[in-house]
């Protein structure tokens, strides 16, 4: 199962979806019982690994661009640190590691122009808090 196939079929709601639906029945899945749920084939596991990848994939991206709305709104790295359950030092640090590989990104993938990666650079700016 290839992960970046599966990213761009599904948008974050829909890979949730299908990867519920295969966790549920691997978890609940008996081989010894012909009545109840199937056990996973090895596409179906592999399938259910990589949407959990798109997950993780998906909800990151949606993470670093509500850290931005965060900043854009005066929220402090402090704040946003401690929503994040992190210090405001690694909210900082992870946040302008986002930015850096989202320029690097191939037009027309979700990444940020140089432009767009200079406004959101400029909310990386210290704060008293």
């Amino acid at each position: 199962m290839d992960v970046d196939d599966l990213e761009r079929r599904h948008t974050l709601a829909s890979a949730v979806i299908r990867f519920d639906e295969l966790r549920s029945r691997d978890s609940l899945a008996d081989p010894d019982d012909p009545t109840g749920p199937r056990p996973l084939t090895r596409d179906e596991a592999l399938e259910l690994l990589a949407l959990g990848e798109v997950i993780a994939r998906r909800a990151g991206q949606g993470r670093q661009l509500t850290v931005r709305t965060a900043r854009s709104t005066g929220a402090s790295w402090a704040q946003i640190g401690r929503a994040l359950g992190a210090t405001r030092q690694s909210a900082w640090e992870a946040h302008k590691r986002w930015i850096d590989t989202q320029v690097d990104h191939p037009e027309g993938s979700g990444g940020l122009t140089e432009e767009e990666a200079a406004e959101a650079r400029a909310l990386l700016a210290n704060d008293a808090d």
